[in-house]
C-alpha cells in the first residue's frame, strides 16, 4: 500500500467531534461548542451522519487542491476527515456503480457559502470522471454556466457580497461509464423586484456595474450609456463598489463565455441597457377636462433612446404608460393611468422585461449543455436555494421562500427516516418508531388547495371587486384564527389581542425553524404581478427578433382573455415538480453556516450560529439519527480498527470478521443492550460505547506503541552489537593479511637485490670479456683497411694523372646545369597563358635550352589551360579566333568588340511574350537575335528590325509587332561587304538568280557587327552543303538594289547630328557614308 493509500479513520485526531451523532451529552450548548472547536481549527466540515455541515471560512483553506481530490477519491465515506469532497464521492460512485440517480441538496442562509459548496462539488465530479476531448469539452460548458448565472442573478447584499437571488437546481446527465453528457438548469423565484428596488446597503444584480464598468467606450456608446452610475435611478449609490469584487474582470469572463453564445452576440446587451433606461423615464400630472390627472413622461430623451435600442415606436410606448385598455368579451374599454399607476406600470415592465431575459438566459444555456445523445442516462441533481429568512421585515418574498424551505425540511425528514428505515431492513435490525416533529401541518397550512394561504391569496387576486392587503388579512383572520401554527392581532384567538409585537397589519406563522412575523403589504401585488396588456402588445411590436420571444401574450392574433397564472400559482407548481424529481433521487445533503455578519474570518458569533441551527433543524437531524443506533460500522474494519484490545484477535483473525467482532465485544464484556449484530454491520446504541472502545484503544496502541519501542530498541542494539563483532571479524582479517603480505615484500626485496648483484657481477664480467674480443676483431680489420687503402690509393694515382681534366669538367658542367634547373624552378612564372615573363638566361651556353624549355612551358601552360574550358566557351573563344582572323588590322571597329562577349540573344526573344510567334517562325535554334537598323535605299534613312540569325536562314522582322518582313536562307547569301572605318554598316549581297535576290541585297547598320559577321562566317565554314561566305572589307562597294547598282562609299566628316554615323544619298548610283574621324 502506497503512501498515499494509507488508511485513516475519521476518529482518528479528531479536533471535537467529526459526527455530531457521536457527540455526549448531545445538547444545543455542546453542538455549538463542538462546531467552534472545529471552526477555529480550520475544520469547517463536520457531519450529522451523512449530512455535511459547512462552516463559511471567509477565507481561502488549502483543502481543495488536486492533492485532496485524489486522497478522497473511491474512498469510505467516514474513512477520512469530513470534506465535502467525501460527499461529493459518494454520490458519484453510488450513481456510477450502484445506477442510483442522486441529488444534493445545498440549503443555508445568505452568506453560509452555498454557491461555492455548488462549484465545490461540481470542480469535484469534473476532476474524478472521464477524460477525454469531448467529455472535456462536457465539463467545461457545465463550469463556464455559473459565471453567467451569477451575473444575472447574483447580487450584494448585506449578509453576502455575492447573494444569490434565485433557486438553481442542475440536473447533471452522466453516460454508463460515469461521463458527463450535459445537463439542465431550472431556476426558480428570481427577486425581480430588486431591480427597480433595493434596501439600504444594497445594490442591484452584478451584471448592471459589470457592464458600465467593464464594456469598452465603443459598446457603452452603441448602448447609450455613460459609465456614471449616479446617472441611473435603479442602481442604488451608497454600495455601487464592493471590496473584493472587480465588475469589469468579470464583465470580460461572462463575455468569453461560450455557453449561451455570449462571446458572438450583444444583443442580450440591449435588454439590460433598456432597463437602466426604463428606470430613467419619470412622470408629471396632467388635468384633463373631465377632472382626472393623467400621466405623461417628464424628459422624453430617455424614452427615446430606450425606444431606439429596442426598435419601438415611442409613441406607441408613450401612449401605453399613460392609457390602459382592459377587454371584457367584445367590448374594450380604455382608461387614463395616474402618475402612480405609471410607475407601477413602467416598474413591473422594467421587472418583467429582466425576469424573462434571465429565464432566456437559462434556456439558452440549457439548449448549450443539453446531452446529445437519446440513450438513458443517469442524473446527478446539485439544488443550491435560498436558506430560511427572517428579516427585520419579511414580505411576500420571504413567505414563499420559507414555505420552500418547509418542503425542503418536509422531504429532509421523510427521506432521513426512510434511509434509517431501509438500513435497518437491510441489516435486518428491528426497527422502532421514531418520534419527531412532522412539519407537514405547516405545509398544509401554506399550500392547502382550499383554505392554504396561496390558495386564498390567489382567490382574492382574481375576486372581483376592490381588493387589497387589508381584505386578504381579513379572509385569513376568518379562516386560520384557530390553526395553531398562525397567528393575528386580529384573529378570533384572544390570547393575541394583547400581543403588542404583533402588529394590525402583519400576521405570524410558527415554522419549524421559528416563528416569522409577515407583512401584509404588498402581497396581493406581487402575487398578481400584473403587466398592463398594452405593454405587453407595445413590446411586442419592436422590431427586435428576442423581444417578441420575451412577450408572446403581446401577439394581436393570440389575445388570451384569460387571466395568467399567479406568482403564487407558478411558485407552488415549481416546488410540487422539484420535490417529485427529489423523491425519485437518493438524496445527499449540505447544510450551510454563516459564522458572523461582518463577512471576517476567525470570528464566530454564537448566537447566529444558534439560530441557523434551529432553524436549519440540525438538532432534530441528530435526533432522528440517534434515536435508533448511533454508530454503525462495517465488520471488517471494526476488527481492523479494534482487534488489539483482545488476544483473540491480535495480531491476526483467520476467520470471518463478524466473528471476530463477536469475540471482541464479549471479551470486553460490553452489555448486549449497547449493540446489535447486522448482516454486515455491527450497530453501537449509545455514543458512550464508542468512545469507551476508542479510550481502550488509544490506551492500548500506548502499550502496543511502549512494545515496538522495546522490541525496536533492542533489535537495534542488537544488530549494532552484531555489526560491530563482524566489523572487527573483518578488521583482524584485513590485518593478517596485510602483516603477511608485508613480511613477503620484504622476503622478496631482499632477495631479488641479492638476485641482481649476481647478475651484475655476471654481467659486468661478460661485458668485460667482450669488450677484449670486440678490440682485438677492430685492431685486425683496421689494419687490414689501411693496407688495402694503401693498395688501392697507390693504383689509382696513376689512373687519374691520365683523365683528370675531362673528369673535373664533366663533374662542372653537371653542377651547373643542375643549379640552373633548381634557380629555374623557384623563379617559375604564373600559369596565366598571357603571362610573357620568363627568368633571365644565367649562362650563354644554355641560350637554345633556355628558348625551348620557354616554348614547352608555353605549350604545356596553354593545354591546361585550355582544359578547364567547357564546351560553350569554346565555342565562344573559337568565334572570337574566328573574329580575330578575320578583321585584326582590317577594321577599325574591330579593337573594341574584343572585350566585349558574344551572348547571340540580345532580345530575350524565347522569354518576351511579344516575339513568341517570332520565335516560332525559326525552325531551328536563334543563333543571334538583335535590334539592327535597315537603311533605306530611297533616302538613306534607318528603320529599327529584329535580325534573327539560325544554321539555316537570316530573318528580319518588325521590332514593335514582330512580323517577319524578309527571310534569307542563307544558301542565297553571297558575301558580305563591310568598310574599314569606324561603324556598324554592313551589306548582305545575295547570289543572282535567287529567290531572295527579287528586292536586292540589305544594306542593315549594327553595334555588334563583328559579331553579326562573325557568326555568318562560322556558320559557312561548319557547313558541308555550302560555299564559306566571303568577306569583303573596303570602304567603297557595289550593292545591288532592284535593277539598280548602287556604290557605297565611306568617308572621314563630321556629321550633321555630332557624333553619330550620317547615310545620305547622293544621285542614283551613290551613296555616301559619313564617319566620324578618329
Amino acid at each position: 500500500m502506497s503512501k498515499m493509500e494509507v488508511k485513516t479513520s475519521l476518529l482518528d485526531n479528531m479536533i471535537g467531534v467529526g459526527d455530531m451523532v457521536l457527540i455526549e451529552p448531545l445538547s444545543e450548548d455542546t453542538f455549538i461548542e463542538n462546531l467552534k472547536k472545529r471552526f477555529d481549527h480550520n475544520e469547517i466540515y463536520t457531519y450529522i451522519g451523512s449530512v455535511v455541515i459547512s462552516m463559511n471560512p471567509y477565507k481561502s483553506l488549502p483543502i481543495y487542491t488536486a492533492e485532496k481530490v485524489e486522497e478522497y477519491r473511491n474512498r469510505n465515506f467516514y474513512e477520512l476527515s469530513p470534506h465535502i469532497y467525501a460527499l461529493a464521492d459518494e454520490a458519484y460512485r453510488s450513481l456510477r456503480e450502484q445506477d442510483n440517480d442522486q441529488c444534493i441538496l445545498i440549503t443555508g442562509e445568505s452568506g453560509a457559502g452555498k454557491t461555492e459548496a455548488s462549484k465545490f462539488v461540481m470542480s469535484y465530479v469534473a476532476a474524478v470522471c472521464g477524460k477525454g476531448q469531448e467529455v472535456n469539452k462536457v465539463k467545461e460548458q457545465l463550469l463556464q454556466s455559473n459565471p453567467v448565472l451569477e451575473a444575472f442573478g447574483n447580487a450584494k447584499t448585506v449578509r453576502n457580497d455575492n447573494s444569490s437571488r434565485f433557486g438553481k437546481y442542475m440536473d447533471i446527465e452522466f453516460d454508463f461509464k460515469g461521463d458527463p453528457l450535459g445537463g439542465v438548469i431550472s431556476n426558480y423565484l428570481l427577486e425581480k423586484s430588486r431591480v427597480v428596488k433595493q434596501p439600504r446597503g444594497e445594490r442591484n444584480f452584478h451584471i448592471f456595474y459589470q457592464l458600465l464598468s467593464g464594456a469598452s467606450d465603443d459598446t457603452l456608446k452603441k448602448l447609450k450609456l455613460d459609465r456614471d452610475f449616479s446617472k441611473y435611478n435603479y442602481l442604488s449609490l451608497d454600495s455601487a463598489t464592493v471590496n473584493g469584487l472587480d465588475d469589469a474582470a468579470s464583465f470580460r469572463t461572462v463575455r468569453r463565455m461560450d455557453v449561451a453564445g455570449f462571446n458572438s452576440e450583444d444583443y442580450f446587451l440591449l435588454l439590460v441597457a433598456a432597463v437602466l433606461k426604463l428606470g430613467n423615464i419619470e412622470f408629471k400630472p396632467e388635468s384633463r377636462c373631465n377632472g382626472y390627472d393623467e400621466s405623461r413622461v417628464k424628459d422624453k430623451n430617455d424614452l427615446k433612446e430606450m425606444c431606439e435600442l429596442l426598435g419601438i415606436e415611442q409613441s406607441v410606448l408613450e401612449r401605453a404608460f399613460s392609457f390602459r385598455t382592459v377587454e371584457a368579451k367584445m367590448e374594450k374599454v380604455s382608461t387614463t393611468l395616474n402618475v402612480a399607476q405609471a410607475y407601477y406600470a413602467r416598474d413591473a415592465l422594467a421587472k418583467n422585461l429582466y425576469s424573462r431575459l434571465f429565464s432566456w438566459l437559462v434556456n439558452r444555456i440549457n439548449e448549450s449543455i443539453k446531452a446529445q445523445t437519446k440513450t438513458r442516462k443517469k442524473v446527478m441533481g446539485v439544488l443550491d436555494i435560498y436558506g430560511f429568512e427572517i428579516f427585520e421585515e419579511n414580505s411576500f418574498e420571504q413567505f414563499i421562500i420559507n414555505y420552500c424551505n418547509e418542503k425542503l425540511q418536509q422531504i429532509f425528514i421523510e427521506l432521513t427516516l426512510r434511509e434509517e428505515q431501509e438500513e435497518y431492513v437491510r441489516e435486518d435490525i428491528e426497527w422502532t418508531n421514531i418520534e419527531y416533529f412532522n412539519n407537514a401541518i405547516i405545509c398544509d397550512l401554506i399550500e392547502n388547495n382550499k383554505n392554504g394561504i396561496l390558495a386564498m391569496l390567489d382567490e382574492e387576486c382574481l375576486r372581483p371587486g376592490t381588493v387589497t392587503d387589508e381584505t386578504f388579512l381579513d379572509k385569513l383572520n376568518t379562516v386560520c384564527a384557530e390553526h395553531q401554527h398562525f397567528e393575528s392581532r386580529q384573529s378570533k384567538n384572544s390570547k393575541f389581542l394583547t400581543d403588542h409585537s404583533l402588529p394590525h397589519n402583519c400576521f405570524r406563522i410558527q415554522h419549524y425553524a421559528g416563528k416569522v412575523l409577515y407583512r401584509a403589504e404588498g402581497f396581493v401585488d406581487k402575487n398578481n404581478d400584473l403587466l398592463y396588456r398594452d405593454l405587453s402588445q407595445a413590446m411586442y411590436k419592436a422590431n427586435h427578433s428576442l423581444i417578441k420571444i420575451l412577450f408572446p401574450e403581446g401577439n394581436p392574433a393570440k389575445v388570451n382573455l384569460k387571466r395568467p397564472p399567479t406568482a403564487g400559482f407558478q411558485f407552488r407548481a415549481s416546488v410540487g415538480t422539484l420535490m417529485k424529481n427529489l423523491l425519485t433521487k437518493n438524496p445527499n445533503y449540505i447544510r450551510c453556516i454563516k459564522p458572523n455578519d461582518k463577512k471576517a474570518a476567525h470570528i464566530f458569533t454564537d448566537s447566529l450560529v444558534c439560530h441557523q441551527v434551529r432553524y436549519l433543524g440540525l438538532m432534530e437531524n441528530v435526533r432522528v439519527r440517534r434515536a435508533g443506533y448511533a454508530f454503525r460500522q462495517a465488520y471488517d474494519p471494526c476488527l481492523e480498527r479494534y482487534k488489539m484490545l483482545c488476544k483473540q484477535t491480535w495480531p491476526h483473525w483467520k476467520g470471518p470478521a463478524r466473528l471476530g467482532v463477536e469475540v471482541l465485544l464479549t471479551d470486553l464484556q460490553v452489555p448486549a443492550e449497547e449493540f446489535a449484530y447486522g448482516r454486515s454491520k455491527i450497530f453501537i446504541r449509545n455514543p458512550r460505547t464508542l468512545f469507551f472502545l476508542e479510550e481502550k484503544r488509544s490506551r492500548c496502541l500506548e502499550d502496543l506503541a511502549t512494545l515496538i519501542q522495546k522490541i525496536f530498541r533492542g533489535w537495534k542494539c542488537r544488530t549494532h552489537f552484531l555489526l560491530l563483532k563482524k566489523s572487527q571479524v573483518v578488521v583482524a582479517a584485513w590485518y593478517r593479511r596485510f602483516a603477511q603480505q608485508k613480511k613477503y615484500q620484504n622476503i622478496r626485496s631482499s632477495a631479488l637485490v641479492f638476485q641482481s648483484f649476481i647478475r651484475g657481477w655476471k654481467a659486468r664480467k661478460l661485458l668485460r670479456e667482450l669488450k677484449h674480443k670486440k678490440r682485438c676483431e677492430e685492431a685486425v680489420t683496421t689494419i687490414s683497411a689501411y693496407w688495402h687503402g694503401t693498395q688501392v690509393r697507390r693504383e689509382y694515382r696513376k689512373f687519374f694523372r691520365a683523365n683528370a681534366g675531362k673528369k673535373i669538367y664533366d663533374f662542372t658542367i653537371q653542377r651547373i646545369i643542375q643549379k640552373y634547373f633548381l634557380g629555374l624552378k623557384k623563379t617559375m612564372p604564373s600559369m596565366s597563358p598571357i603571362d610573357k615573363s620568363w627568368p633571365a638566361r644565367p649562362y650563354g651556353f644554355l641560350d637554345r635550352t633556355h628558348q625551348e624549355l620557354r616554348r614547352i612551358f608555353h605549350l604545356w601552360r596553354c593545354k591546361k589551360y585550355r582544359s578547364q574550358f567547357t564546351e560553350e566557351k569554346k565555342a565562344t573563344y573559337k568565334e572570337k579566333l574566328a573574329a580575330s582572323e578575320l578583321f585584326k588590322d582590317k577594321k577599325a571597329l574591330y579593337p573594341s568588340s574584343v572585350g566585349q562577349p558574344f551572348k547571340g540573344d540580345y532580345v530575350e526573344i524565347t522569354k518576351n511574350p511579344k516575339y513568341q510567334k517570332l520565335n516560332s517562325f525559326a525552325e531551328d535554334k536563334v543563333l543571334l537575335a538583335d535590334v539592327v537598323s535597315k537603311i533605306n535605299r530611297a533616302n538613306g534613312k534607318v528603320t529599327p528590325r529584329i535580325f534573327l540569325l539560325t544554321k539555316k536562314s537570316l530573318v528580319l522582322a518588325d521590332q514593335k509587332t514582330g512580323q517577319v518582313k524578309a527571310s534569307v536562307p542563307l544558301l542565297d547569301l553571297s558575301s558580305v561587304s563591310v568598310s574599314t572605318q569606324n561603324d556598324g554598316f554592313f551589306a548582305l549581297k545575295l547570289k543572282e538568280g535567287s529567290t531572295s535576290a527579287a528586292k536586292g541585297d540589305f544594306l542593315l547598320s549594327s553595334d555588334r557587327l563583328i559579331e553579326i559577321i562573325t557568326k555568318l562566317h562560322c556558320i559557312g565554314a561548319t557547313s558541308a552543303d555550302r560555299n564559306q561566305i566571303s568577306i569583303d572589307i573596303s570602304d567603297e562597294f557595289l550593292v545591288q538594289f532592284k535593277q539598280d547598282k548602287v556604290c557605297v562609299k565611306f568617308i572621314q566628316g563630321t556629321p550633321k547630328n555630332g557624333n553619330g554615323v550620317a547615310c545620305k544619298r547622293k544621285n542614283n548610283r551613290l551613296l555616301e557614308v559619313s564617319v566620324p574621324s578618329p
